[in-house]
């Protein structure tokens, strides 16, 4: 029996942080046994937001290291750079004319990155959607492990799906969401009511996968807690309930079980331990990702397996698309 397809991308936009680790990258190791898995980092869509060039190459061969240092590789998986399968752009620019301005004007991204990216609103963030719709399809995923504030793209690429496929025929697998994706949702160490992001203006709101051991004690001890003293995991102790939620996800026990373990004990103790449980969790990932990261002759010829495997099952979809749309094909 074949294994269930599974496609989920990241974009080189910055080291991800423990909120990506917890919320989705630890998700994806466990996958790769179960399913077939497809894992891109996303360039592409990394340039809606003006890069420095420089940069976005450097990240793209970071966040491949990282991917790989998760576990993730070519023979247990499919690991590809997008932009290397030209594919994703062909089938993109079909699927826009399948999909209409109104669609595209209700995204919530666009309309919050428009804001925040005032002097760039361009077109390439307007209909990245489609992007991401032709990033899906083009893999027959038959599941897209998303968090709840994605969960407005995966219903975007069922419709655009749906309609091509009523004009059509069957030519698209319809996706559903990934039912047995758990991710926690962490939120930020100096402001717990903010879910954790890498692009925090206060470095010591986040910790990013590549933080040392001491950077990462260090950002613990100073998270926001409050006043009564008390670990437990209720309304109105945002803080606290982070860091229960932090500890719980890096050493396996219940918040039950945390509560418990940590009943009359000081707030300072108790962030020790959280800070060691993430340090224990994240320094052999810490450790294989600096190993791999400096071999770039290595992640180099990976990006080309990676970038072949893909364009095998991308390109067949593709060539399907283009014959029902009517292409002349020669």
């Amino acid at each position: 029996m074949s294994k269930k397809v599974v496609f989920s991308a990241i974009q080189p936009s910055g080291t991800p942080t423990l909120g990506n680790y917890l919320g989705a990258l630890k998700n994806w190791s466990d996958m790769k046994d179960e399913y077939d898995c497809t894992f891109a980092v996303a360039d592409l869509h990394a340039i809606t937001v003006r890069q420095n060039p420089a940069d976005l190459k450097r990240r793209t061969l970071e966040m491949y290291a990282l991917l790989f240092a998760l576990g993730l590789n070519n023979e247990n998986s499919t690991v590809f750079v997008q932009s290397h399968v030209p594919a994703h752009t062909g089938l993109s620019w079909v699927l826009s004319c399948y999909s209409s301005f109104g669609e595209m004007s209700r995204m919530t991204q666009f309309k919050d990155k428009s804001q925040k990216h005032s002097d760039n609103v361009n077109v390439g963030l307007f209909s990245y959607p489609v992007l991401m719709v032709a990033d899906i399809l083009l893999y027959n995923a038959e599941f897209v492990p998303v968090g709840k504030d994605q969960n407005q793209h995966l219903e975007i690429t069922r419709d655009i799906a749906e309609r091509f496929n009523g004009i059509y025929g069957d030519v698209f697998t319809i996706p559903d969401s990934f039912k047995e994706f758990d991710g926690a949702k962490i939120m930020s160490l100096t402001d717990p009511t903010k879910k954790m992001s890498k692009s925090d203006d206060n470095l010591k709101s986040f910790i990013s996968l590549t933080d040392t051991p001491s950077q990462i004690t260090k950002k613990i001890k100073s998270a926001v807690t409050d006043s009564d003293g008390e670990v437990v995991y209720r309304e109105g102790k945002d803080g606290v309930n982070n860091l229960l939620t932090i500890y719980s996800c890096c050493t396996g026990k219940t918040i039950k079980e945390a509560e418990k373990e940590f009943e009359g004990v000081l707030y300072g103790d108790f962030k020790q331990a959280v800070a060691e449980s993430v340090v224990k969790e994240l320094d052999p990932l810490l450790q294989r990702y600096n190993e791999y990261v400096a071999d770039k002759q290595f992640l180099e010829k990976q990006m080309k397996i990676g970038a072949e495997k893909a364009a095998y099952v991308a390109n067949k979809t593709l060539k399907k698309v283009m014959k029902k749309v009517g292409f002349y094909n020669i």
